[in-house]
């Protein structure tokens, strides 16, 4: 690419480049960089765009979202009907099936993929004075969990390959007041598991798996919230397994299980776990997910493997 070429002009050529592909272009966006011209939109024309009258490219309907079964149908009112619209017996069931499917012992559903991370730091304990880092390529909410305990986010930057956290650039971001760090999985693409881990178990730092995009991703053959500390998981609308909200939160740690099951519900105990009293005051707080999300989020796992 012709060193003089500057952003603004590199952004107007793709552009161009692209409306050039769908007109049927003659040249590659390639050649033309390397010798520092610009496409044209004058290049010989082959045929219109549908926009401009011509043909389109694709003349059927597009799939709707989400979709939904019968079984859906029946899973939801069946909870409906026994009034079992808190946390009952669904959500544990689809807790126990949701870490067998992801090689993680432990799942603690909670009421959305930021609340899954919120949660996951206020059981470490973050707070006002600590730092945690951060990709800056990544949806609000992992930047979001960390302003809302009063820490300060830092940012790693992204590999320019991957748009993924930059395992080379994260040793130099570590303090002492660094309390955790967020890899995020993009788009199902996993981050550098093995080297941000063994920054991370050099320095005795946990890490908080944002796994958010991640459904059925892996990373050496096991599942991508199933490294680190704890991994993180969205429900939402969008998601591949989705209940209009929801999150779930994984760890094979069963302290930091206790941990994140007391803070997302008033303080309580994990069923056979061994957490703090009930009701104790402190940093904690209602971030549950409803029976009802439950019942649709464990018919909705099957055919997960077709949609993801």
């Amino acid at each position: 690419m012709n060193r003089k070429t500057t952003r603004r002009r590199f952004l107007e050529s793709v552009g161009l480049a692209g409306a050039a592909v769908g007109l049927g272009r003659s040249r590659t966006l390639a050649g033309m960089l390397q010798e520092g011209k610009t496409p044209s939109v004058a290049m010989t024309e082959t045929e219109k765009p549908a926009l401009l009258g011509g043909k389109p490219v694709y003349s059927g309907t597009w799939p709707g979202w989400p979709r939904t079964s019968k079984s859906d149908e029946e899973a939801v009112m069946e909870a409906l009907r026994a009034g079992r619209w808190y946390r009952s017996r669904s959500v544990p069931e689809f807790e126990e099936k949701y870490a067998a499917l992801n090689q993680a012992k432990y799942c603690i559903a909670t009421s959305s993929g930021t609340t899954a991370l919120y949660t996951s730091l206020g059981a470490l304990g973050v707070g006002p004075g600590d730092e945690v880092i951060v990709p800056p390529y990544t949806f609000m909410a992992t930047v979001t969990v960390v302003l809302l305990h009063y820490a300060l986010p830092v940012f790693v930057d992204s590999n320019r390959e991957s748009f993924l956290m930059d395992p080379a650039k994260l040793e130099a971001a570590i303090t002492p007041r660094t309390k955790a760090i967020i890899p995020v999985h993009i788009g199902g693409n996993v981050a550098d598991m093995d080297r941000i881990l063994a920054v991370a178990e050099k320095h005795k730092i946990p890490v908080v798996g944002d796994a958010c995009q991640a459904h059925l991703a892996q990373w050496r053959g096991r599942s991508a919230g199933s490294w680190g500390t704890t991994g993180c998981y969205s429900f939402q609308l969008s998601k591949n397994l989705c209940s209009g909200e929801g999150g779930a939160i994984l760890t094979n740690d069963e302290a930091a299980a206790d941990a994140c099951f007391a803070f997302h519900n008033c303080c309580r105990h994990r069923p056979n776990g061994r957490g703090a009293a009930n009701y104790r005051f402190g940093r904690n707080g209602n971030f549950r997910m409803t029976e009802l999300q439950g019942a649709l989020l464990l018919s909705q796992m099957q055919g997960l493997e077709e949609r993801a």
